[in-house]
């Protein structure tokens, strides 16, 4: 086998795996699915064994394909780990750097670092786009999402980029008409404004303790929540740092600190480490480098 020919067809290879389609790879990978296809076909040719099984619905990998896919998935975290250490002192960013994201934190600390690093990079288009739900990473073309909390989806990587400390608060009128619960159980009897999650995690006596609570008032927008509480429709339970200026102007009264639960992780979130473009892995490593001594 040639050398130089050796590696044509490996990146469509992962993209097709990992995809699982020609068509979602192609897109991926901005090019066409009929490249694909034959990159694929020159790769199994090469090879002497067929690397996918293909029907009218689906593709999935043989079991050739399965350990080729593991020496090739290491192949090229490899080089580009190579490329990212020889480079990225010199580089000059270009494109469009895509991120998602959503909630008071992301506008009052993600974005200001992110202009901090587009400024670094003046030929770097940064594209933000604030929505609470999952992006599709292939279909939108997100290169990467900011999320807290738990994630349910496995088959994404999160790195971690800080822990954020939760806080319950109510406006004053609704704990002057309410009795003031003490104990995270209370809340059933309570009015409570939720974002996505009917399940509130405590810390009660050194354990989780989750309480089903009762929505009065359901909000994607973390600042809709805060004014709804402002306003006297229930309890809130976010991280402190969603709260803006409503716990300071004492326009919100903190509330059942001993059970606060410190595990609100905010992530960085994206779909596959070889596929992420350059500008979007040094804008990770940016922001966990900008973030690692960072108190709430």
């Amino acid at each position: 086998m040639s050398n130089s020919h050796s590696f044509d067809g490996i990146t469509e290879f992962v993209a097709v795996a990992e995809t699982q389609g020609f068509s979602s790879a192609a897109r991926k990978l901005k090019v066409s699915t009929s490249h694909v296809s034959r990159q694929i076909a020159k790769v199994e040719k090469r090879l002497g064994v067929a690397l996918f099984a293909r029907s009218t619905r689906n593709v999935k990998m043989t079991d050739a394909g399965q350990r080729y896919y593991q020496h090739c998935q290491v192949l090229l975290d490899g080089i580009a780990h190579a490329n990212e250490e020889v480079g990225s002192q010199q580089v000059a960013l270009s494109g469009t750097l895509r991120v998602s994201a959503a909630g008071e934190f992301a506008e009052q600390y993600i974005v200001p670092a992110l202009i901090e690093f587009g400024a670094l990079h003046p030929d770097l288009t940064i594209d933000m786009d604030f929505n609470s739900n999952m992006a599709d990473f292939i279909q939108e073309g997100i290169d990467f999402s900011i999320r807290y909390g738990r994630l349910n989806d496995s088959t994404l990587i999160a790195r971690r980029l800080v822990d954020r400390k939760m806080l319950a608060a109510a406006s004053p009128g609704y704990l002057a008409k309410h009795s003031r619960p003490q104990h995270p159980d209370e809340l059933k009897n309570h009015s409570c404004i939720i974002s996505n999650n009917e399940h509130w995690r405590f810390t009660v006596e050194g354990k989780e303790h989750f309480v089903k609570v009762h929505p009065k008032w359901r909000s994607n927008s973390g600042r809709s929540l805060v004014k709804a509480a402002e306003a006297g429709l229930g309890i809130c339970y976010m991280p402190r740092s969603s709260y803006g200026d409503s716990l300071q102007n004492k326009s919100l009264t903190p509330i059942l600190e001993p059970y606060w639960s410190d595990k609100a992780t905010t992530w960085i979130v994206y779909a596959n480490r070889q596929f992420l473009p350059l500008r979007a892995r040094l804008a990770i490593e940016f922001l966990v480098e900008r973030f690692a001594d960072w108190q709430e």
